[in-house]
């Protein structure tokens, strides 16, 4: 391993590792379609020898998250998508949907090392993992990455921020790991305490966007902030270096970009929605529907790194929506509306308030009262797990736009 890059797989030429993935592809969804009931019948008919290339890949059909949900409401947990018996994982995670996950196998089994190395983190490093540790796979996500570096983790989760104060100032870690607005917090925490935490010098975020005045007030505060793409399915898929431009595709992972609602791939630099295909041994995804639009950047990177660059998270293909590192499904809101009685119709507006984001439901509702409006407050944080601010309006004032929940955060500013 040399000081600048992880491996040399991020320095091979495209044409090198294109030739390496889809030699590995066939004989992978060959296993995948034998190992795996769900995958069995998804593909069926699909002839694996013959997925050699991009084009072939694309004529597969895109799984969707939905499909997912319906394959394991139908066949507890994990819909028959798992290589191997159930018996055999060391973890199960449980995310918003609900969704469930297994823990894959190895040292870093959501590969997300070559990710913190990239944000300069080295083996060594003291590392504060603020990412919640509760259910999802979050903060175990880069607790596993950091070691498999040769890091020291503290599992610090979320919440009890005088805590986290408390801690950084006595163990001195050099390395943040949670969502960018959470580190904000815990500064200004810091500074109202009078406790020093100026050991962090380095932090990778995820889980929310990164704006540039809160990057820039971390480089201000000699912290040097970089930013990945991940998902509790298939771990980080993306990262940023220091050159900054853009977001690098990790390797082992065949990144496509589509046309929503569809699988045909979108023209270079058209913005669509990111497919991805993994070569998890334990839960394999094939042509797996992110939900996320992005777009692929030109050329490669300058800090020589050469694999695909995607331009980041801009927006959703579905109206399934990141808050506070949290998703939360119009399905989440609509059980919200079936939980108060007198309520015609929701509409979950997302924010930013300073540097957080903020949640705004609004309801029509027939009677406008304390009762109703407290009720709606504690049915949201019990169906999202987030607490917002609850308006009521009268009937028929909404937008008639079919949207329940809607990102009103500048995406500009991502």
């Amino acid at each position: 391993m040399d000081l600048e890059y992880f491996d040399h797989l991020e320095t091979r030429s495209e044409d090198e590792r294109e030739a390496q993935l889809f030699s590995r592809l066939p004989e992978f969804i060959g296993r995948v379609q034998k190992g795996s009931q769900g995958w069995a019948s998804y593909l069926e008919g699909v002839d694996a020898s013959a997925v050699t290339s991009r084009e072939a890949l694309a004529k597969l059909p895109v799984f969707r998250k939905s499909s997912l949900l319906k394959a394991q409401e139908d066949d507890p947990v994990f819909g028959g998508y798992v290589m191997g018996s159930a018996a055999s994982l060391d973890r199960v995670f449980m995310s918003p949907g609900p969704i469930w996950e297994p823990q894959g196998t190895g040292k870093d089994p959501w590969n997300g090392s070559r990710a913190l190395y990239a944000a300069g983190v080295r083996s060594g490093d003291k590392v504060h993992n603020a990412f919640s540790y509760h259910m999802t796979p979050g903060g175990f996500i880069l607790d596993y990455s950091a070691r498999a570096l040769g890091c020291t983790v503290f599992p610090a989760g979320v919440g009890n921020t005088d805590l986290q104060v408390q801690a950084i100032s006595m163990l001195r870690p050099s390395v943040y790991t949670g969502t960018p607005d959470y580190l904000k917090i815990i500064l200004d925490r810091a500074d109202e305490l009078g406790v020093d935490v100026s050991s962090i010098t380095k932090a990778l975020v995820s889980g929310g966007a990164l704006y540039p005045s809160l990057r820039q007030e971390y480089a201000d505060r000699g912290i040097a902030v970089r930013q990945c793409y991940a998902t509790a399915d298939l771990g980080i898929i993306s990262y940023e270096s220091d050159a900054m431009e853009g977001m690098i595709v990790n390797e082992d992972y065949i990144v496509e970009i589509v046309r929503p609602g569809t699988g045909e791939p979108v023209a270079p630099g058209e913005v669509g929605e990111l497919v991805v295909t993994s070569f998890n041994e334990t839960y394999p995804l094939i042509r797996f529907a992110t939900g996320d639009l992005s777009a692929v950047l030109p050329g490669t990177s300058s800090c020589g790194r050469t694999n695909m660059r995607i331009k980041g998270w801009m927006g959703r293909a579905d109206q399934r929506t990141k808050i506070k590192g949290m998703f939360v499904d119009p399905v989440q809101v609509n059980r919200v509306k079936e939980a108060n009685a007198g309520v015609s119709k929701l509409r979950l507006s997302v924010v930013r308030d300073g540097e957080k984001d903020h949640m705004v439901l609004r309801a029509e509702a027939g009677s406008i009262n304390d009762d109703l409006l407290k009720a709606l407050g504690a049915s949201l944080r019990e169906h999202t797990g987030l607490a917002g601010e609850v308006e009521l309006v009268a009937v028929g004032s909404l937008p008639n736009d079919g949207k329940v929940i809607s990102d009103e955060r500048p995406l500009e500013n991502a």
